[in-house]
């Protein structure tokens, strides 16, 4: 049912002149989404009020509920013909709805409360939908959707997934919010965060390691009343500077079971790293900075490392933020390893010296739809300076693509391995003092692929061929006598 409702509204959102791509029709369809979330979480907990004698009082006011002014029913339960649509619906999204929601910011009594959330997605968005006769039919498929059950939440989240993955596909700068499942699954088993941790990701996307963090905490799992509020309230946090990877990230954690989650738009990389205090650090740090992007000469002034590659000053703002003790599973470009400039070679010093680098996995082309760069994950625990490095390169018998991407089968013998830090054909271990120490070059150079042929001396090669070529004149002085 989810599936093809969501088809439908993409049919819809195409025809429409507001929505031009496919991040267009994931944005208009969240805020939608949200509010009919929203009003499915406010019956709830009127039912659960009103089991205990209690009485419920609605987040919103009566004109902006979705029973009134999206979906008002007749008594056959079907939408009355009388609600709102063209112009006028139009209209009153455009100037009370989102107005009124927005007021919600300032409203709210801290940051961590569902009304703050609400506020803060209606701060950053605006209906792009033109025709209120396209809205309406949104609004009416999206009011089929339910979100009552456990069940019908996991599905919810789970195609959800599915369309921020098809924007990253579908090109243009969507492919940033999109980090593969099994790779962000593999991180998180091998990083192993456990309930009380507090889980950091400060280039938080589409959410896609808080909320694959949140599933490993609670997926089989009996919680306590306590463990519940730890993991709603005191667990996840992150930082996101695009305003559409802000609200995608916040729905998926919203349909993922986080009611308010921590996720503040802000540019990261604007913190002086001289500010971050003990009470601003985590213990779990898992992310992918975006790679490629150049920092301002204002943004560099904050870290003592001067580069404007994005992703090397996401890395000392992850070394710093993260706790005496802390774990961090961070993707980056495999070119990290053994770039010669001084930013690269301090940064690289300073990794060592500052944290335990005990893993880097090496990953092949293609991981990343639409990219072919190569990348690497790190794994290291800040504290204790790097002795050793276990490295494991990801060999496949297929190149990755679009209709060929990496799985978790793929990922599973370097989970097994990890653990104990095994040499195979695809692993091997690395001793700090066996690297130069001026460069600290890291390069993943395994020495156990097998020997491939050595080139031949040129001598040799032009031997052979004056011995092929006099072989020829042989056999065409034969076939002349003949002749």
């Amino acid at each position: 049912m989810f599936e093809q409702t969501f088809k439908n509204i993409d049919d819809i959102l195409h025809k429409d002149a507001g929505c031009g791509s496919e991040l267009d029709y994931v944005e208009q369809t969240s805020w939608i989404l949200f509010l009919k979330y929203l009003a499915d979480l406010e019956k709830d907990k009127e039912t659960a009020a009103q089991l205990t004698g209690k009485t419920y009082a609605k987040l919103l006011e009566n004109e902006y509920q979705w029973n009134v002014w999206a979906a008002p029913k007749l008594k056959d339960g079907k939408i009355d013909h009388n609600a709102m649509t063209g112009d006028d619906l139009v209209d009153f999204v455009n100037e009370k709805l989102f107005p009124y929601l927005k007021k919600f910011k300032t409203s709210a009594e801290s940051p961590d409360t569902i009304e703050y959330k609400i506020g803060e997605i209606f701060s950053e968005l605006k209906n792009r939908i033109q025709s209120g006769y396209n809205l309406r039919e949104v609004v009416n498929l999206i009011d089929q959707l339910r979100f009552r059950t456990h069940a019908e939440k996991h599905e919810m989240s789970h195609l959800y997934e599915s369309k921020i993955q098809n924007m990253g596909n579908a090109g243009r700068n969507g492919g940033e919010y999109y980090t593969p499942r099994p790779l962000i699954r593999t991180i998180v088993k091998v990083v192993d965060p456990k309930i009380g941790d507090t889980i950091y990701d400060g280039a938080v996307g589409s959410a896609g390691f808080l909320c694959e963090a949140f599933n490993h905490l609670t997926n089989g799992k009996q919680l306590s009343t306590k463990d519940t509020e730890t993991i709603q309230k005191k667990t996840f946090y992150g930082k996101e500077k695009k305003s559409l990877a802000y609200i995608i990230g916040t729905m998926n954690m919203i349909f993922h079971g986080i009611e308010a989650p921590n996720i503040v738009h802000t540019n990261t990389l604007a913190e002086n790293l001289s500010d971050i205090q003990e009470k601003d650090r985590y213990k779990i740090v898992l992310a992918n900075p975006p790679f490629g992007g150049k920092e301002r000469a204002e943004v560099q002034q904050n870290f003592p490392i001067k580069t404007g590659e994005t992703a090397s000053l996401f890395l000392q703002h992850f070394i710093k933020i993260l706790k005496a003790g802390g774990k961090a599973g961070v993707v980056i470009k495999n070119t990290f390893l053994s770039n010669t400039d001084n930013a690269s070679i301090a940064l690289r010093k300073e990794l060592i010296n500052n944290c335990n680098l005990h893993t880097v996995l090496d990953l092949p082309g293609g991981v990343f739809s639409g990219a072919g760069v190569k990348t690497v994950v790190l794994f290291f625990e800040k504290g204790e300076p790097t002795q050793k490095v276990w490295f494991y390169q990801l060999n496949l018998d297929r190149n990755l693509g679009k209709g060929k991407p990496l799985n978790e089968t793929d990922l599973a013998e370097f989970v097994t391995l990890s653990k104990s830090k095994g040499e195979s054909e695809n692993s091997w271990t690395v001793d700090i003092k066996n690297i130069d120490q001026t460069t600290f070059d890291l390069s993943a150079k395994n020495p156990n692929t097998p020997d491939e042929a050595p080139l031949r001396d040129p001598k040799q090669i032009l031997e052979e061929i004056r011995a092929l070529d006099k072989e020829s004149e042989t056999i065409l002085n034969s076939i002349n006598n003949l002749l």
